[in-house]
């Protein structure tokens, strides 16, 4: 049955499930980190509040979970049925940006090779072309903490708003919004307001790929 209360430890068990704290998953999500706080789910008058669909949508996209995992959160269930997804825990290859920038990691197409390669154990789902990059330094910040790890997908595909790696040809590498890309450029909006944002040539770009998860 899906009532508020259902709902609302849904929420919460997903977070548990992929080792946040529920103020955790609403910054992973890109929401305020009030926006599941116990406060938040009572009007002043008393009245259930209810998340929206929207905060729905972007915690589910953000920790990499499905529909159908979220909906048997909410019902409870305590096995796995059919089209449920359990929280599994894949070992990928970890690098740091410094690392990444140096090369000899990567084929053309920004996939993991050669040797080198620390494994890390997380809470998510991933492919075997995944990858995690440590974040290093503050030029992520707010979204990203120095130490945070970016699990990293060369094979998925990207559209306007998507957080991506990109590296360029001279060895930058760097984690932003992707704005627009064509044939001739891509634009990135920086995640720090106090870093520009960038229209690089997309000859300068060895590879573009899209950050999937990322553990805080």
């Amino acid at each position: 049955m899906l009532s508020h209360d259902r709902v609302w430890a849904a929420i919460d068990a997903l977070a548990e499930r992929y080792s946040l704290s529920a103020s955790g998953l609403a910054k992973r999500a890109g929401l305020d980190s009030t926006a599941f706080n116990k406060s938040k789910r009572l009007s002043s008058d008393g009245r259930p509040r209810w998340p929206s669909t929207e905060s729905l949508a972007k915690i589910i996209e953000a920790t990499g979970a499905s529909l159908d995992e979220f909906i048997g959160l909410v019902e409870g269930r305590g096995k796995p049925g059919p089209g449920f997804l359990p929280a599994q825990k894949s070992s990928v290859p970890l690098l740091g940006f410094a690392q990444a920038g140096a090369g000899g990691f990567f084929d053309d197409a920004g996939f993991p090779a050669g040797q080198g390669w620390d494994l890390i154990e997380l809470p998510a789902r991933a492919t075997e072309t995944s990858y995690a990059l440590q974040v290093q330094g503050d030029s992520m910040l707010p979204l990203y903490r120095n130490g945070d790890v970016l699990i990293v997908e060369p094979s998925a595909a990207t559209r306007r708003g998507d957080r991506v790696v990109v590296k360029t040809n001279a060895g930058e590498v760097m984690a932003k919004v992707l704005d627009r890309q064509t044939v001739k450029s891509i634009v990135l909006v920086s995640l720090n307001p106090d870093h520009p944002d960038r229209d690089i040539p997309m000859q300068d770009v060895e590879w573009v790929a899209r950050i999937v998860w990322a553990s805080q």
